[in-house]
């Protein structure tokens, strides 16, 4: 089964954000991703307890975004990510357009999935 990194950070431009993210993707997916997938909150509510906005400490100004990575096993990404890091294309800008140390992210094992989104 494939295996997943997700990733939650606060952003506060969204064409920045997106041209960053657009150029990285691309990168992922000549090292072993099968999708990249980055989505700019749209329809994030806020909540009493936690939310996205919370579980970022957004400020003013800033939205949540969500991305996933997809890869095929956990092998792959662990070696892919190595590669990843190593190309000289993912030098960061000379301005984020998210906070880093806000960022939260993980690796999932999937354990349902109900095929590729249509």
């Amino acid at each position: 089964m494939t295996y997943i990194d997700g990733f939650v950070a606060p952003a506060r431009d969204r064409e920045a954000y997106r041209e960053m993210a657009a150029k990285a993707a691309p990168v992922f997916l000549e090292h072993g991703a099968l999708q990249v997938v980055e989505s700019w909150g749209h329809d994030v509510p806020r909540g009493k307890t936690t939310d996205f906005y919370m579980a970022v400490k957004a400020e003013d100004g800033e939205t949540p975004v969500f991305s996933w990575i997809v890869w095929p096993d956990k092998a792959t990404r662990d070696s892919g990510w190595e590669k990843v890091m190593a190309d000289e294309r993912m030098k960061p800008p000379a301005e984020m357009p998210f906070d880093g140390k806000r960022m939260f992210w993980g690796g999932f094992e999937t354990i349902v999935d109900t095929g590729e989104a249509k």
